[in-house]
């Protein structure tokens, strides 16, 4: 399933045009991000948690090389699983 696939359930639910639906979608996910952005956390009950984690730095090793190389602070993306979800894959 990719970005396509689900404008595609949203148009066969909603109706509409294939267009609509893809801004639906777009809509959507522009929104986690924004507010991902922000520092802020989306929480989708049944589904989730969208969140930002923020990493040290640190110091890294070069495998091809074997030298330290200095990795600096940085935020990335974390989603942990709400139950329900992780009842139902299970």
């Amino acid at each position: 399933m990719n970005k396509q696939g689900l404008a595609d359930l949203v148009q066969e639910k909603l109706g509409g045009t294939k267009v609509q639906a893809e801004e639906v979608v777009d809509l959507v996910f522009n929104s986690i991000i924004s507010t991902m952005k922000k520092g802020g956390e989306v929480s989708v009950a049944g589904f989730g948690i969208f969140s930002v984690k923020g990493r040290a730095a640190r110091m890294a090793r070069n495998p091809k090389t074997g030298e330290q190389v200095s990795v600096a602070a940085k935020k990335v993306p974390k989603f942990r699983p709400a139950k329900g979800l992780k009842d139902t894959i299970a």
